[in-house]
């Protein structure tokens, strides 16, 4: 598993490191049932405390994309399809939100919002 941390990035290092989990597993990067470094190893690898780990792991636990096996670890959850899709609907939907406020922030005509949408699909 290939995490980057940046130290300089206003995100908290626990939020870098669940979304680079979350993307490697929504992408296939990790296939479902593969077990998971152990917290305190993770936590070496990056060189960070094993408390952030641990929040990390129980976050995406509870998001469903990881599952906790006592005595043996975490592992990758079995997909969920659907939830996985309504999952990802939720955060377009956010993303989207804010897309039109800035749009519109800006002075953009609804008409121009969509165009710029259109445009940015197509590349």
């Amino acid at each position: 598993m290939k995490i980057i941390i940046k130290n300089r990035s206003d995100v908290p290092i626990y939020e870098q490191i669940e979304e680079q989990i979350k993307a490697q597993i929504l992408e296939g990067k990790t296939e479902e049932n593969e077990q998971l470094p152990s917290i305190r190893q993770l936590a070496r690898d990056l060189k960070i405390s094993a408390i952030t780990t641990t929040r990390v792991y129980n976050d995406l636990a509870d998001e469903g994309f990881i599952v906790s096996v006592t005595g043996k670890g975490f592992f990758v959850a079995p997909r969920n399809n659907e939830l996985l899709r309504e999952r990802m609907l939720c955060e377009m939907e956010e993303a989207m939100e804010k897309v039109v406020a800035n749009g519109r922030n800006a002075g953009l005509s609804d008409k121009e919002i969509v165009e710029a949408l259109k445009r940015f699909m197509e590349e």
